[in-house]
């Protein structure tokens, strides 16, 4: 009761059905990614220094596919970009001092990325079966 199959037909069904689960994992990492940036970008509003308070407003995320397979979420600081590294590591004064460092981004970065693989793996796990 074996059924004898072509090795062209055989191949070609392998090839459709692995293209359809690239383009399945490709719309998850996309999905997971703007989940995780805005989660980023929501927990780095409220956790970044006050002093002033237009800083923690300014960040904000940007998306960009720059080939098919190469898809980027940015959370970036848009309106005090130049302050990030100073809050982040502290700087050197006029009088020779040092401030204090406010570490907010690696902490936040730290978080998401080990949230990102977590997700992205179960919604993958999802998908296979």
């Amino acid at each position: 009761m074996s059924k004898t199959v072509k090795a062209e037909v055989f191949a070609q069904a392998v090839k459709d059905y692995l293209e359809v689960y690239v383009e399945n994992i490709g719309e998850d990492v996309e999905e997971t990614s703007n989940e995780i940036g805005k989660e980023a970008r929501d927990e780095l509003r409220q956790t970044s220094p006050k002093r002033r308070g237009q800083y923690a407003k300014g960040w904000t995320v940007s998306k960009n596919r720059k080939k098919k397979s190469y898809y980027t979420v940015k959370v970036h600081n848009k309106t005090d970009y130049q302050l990030t590294h100073l809050l982040e590591f502290g700087h050197a004064t006029r009088n020779g001092g040092r401030t204090k460092a406010y570490p907010h981004i690696r902490p936040v970065e730290e978080k998401y990325k080990k949230e990102f693989e977590k997700r992205l793996e179960t919604k993958i796990r999802r998908t296979s079966k």
